[in-house]
């Protein structure tokens, strides 16, 4: 956050609710994306401006982007969605061009929404994968959480949360599995992993 001293005003009469955490949705366990599309929704229903920028997340095959476009036109008006991932998975060793450009455009507009004061929440939808594939920096988006907005909430979701952004975090939720139906063969159904 910045470095802006609190007034003896804020010190002791805090207004919780106009500053911005960073919240961090981590862990192998299913229900990050989830957690953070429900707070969405919170956010919406209170008149809440809201980007979500999924990063590794391309096509139109998602239940929830099927959702919101059935909002109405006023929660439609306070929701922005950027998709800045291709329509496959991504790993290491099969990052292409296409994808570093998606990744970057997604991410510009990101912290171009940030600084334009237009929303008062912002998803990084699998931010923490784009850092450990190398298409975000993990340097640029320390410095993005370290200067953004005192009143932006951000949320950062994926697997392997770099230490360094929980150490910057404000809530960190790691998601664990305990028992998974994939385990059993299950595959991936429709209305429940997307």
């Amino acid at each position: 956050m910045n470095n802006k001293k609190l007034s003896s005003e804020e010190l002791f009469n805090p207004k919780f609710d106009k500053i911005g955490y960073i919240q961090v949705y981590t862990g192998d366990g299913k229900g990050k994306t989830t957690a953070s599309l429900g707070l969405t929704m919170r956010a919406l229903g209170r008149g809440w401006k809201v980007l979500i920028v999924m990063f590794a997340k391309g096509g139109n095959g998602y239940g929830e982007l099927f959702s919101f476009r059935e909002l109405s036109p006023k929660l439609m008006n306070q929701l922005k969605i950027i998709q800045a991932g291709l329509d496959k998975i991504v790993y290491k060793n099969t990052v292409s061009e296409e994808d570093k450009n998606a990744v970057d455009y997604g991410w510009k507009a990101a912290k171009q929404a940030a600084m334009s004061g237009e929303f008062d929440l912002i998803v990084l939808d699998e931010a923490n994968i784009a850092i450990e594939l190398g298409l975000i920096s993990l340097e640029d988006m320390k410095d993005f959480l370290k200067n953004k907005p005192a009143s932006l909430e951000i949320v950062l979701t994926g697997r392997h949360a770099h230490p360094e952004i929980i150490e910057l975090a404000h809530l960190v939720s790691e998601i664990n599995p305990v028992k998974h139906y994939w385990d059993i063969g299950v595959t991936a159904r429709k209305g429940i992993e997307y």
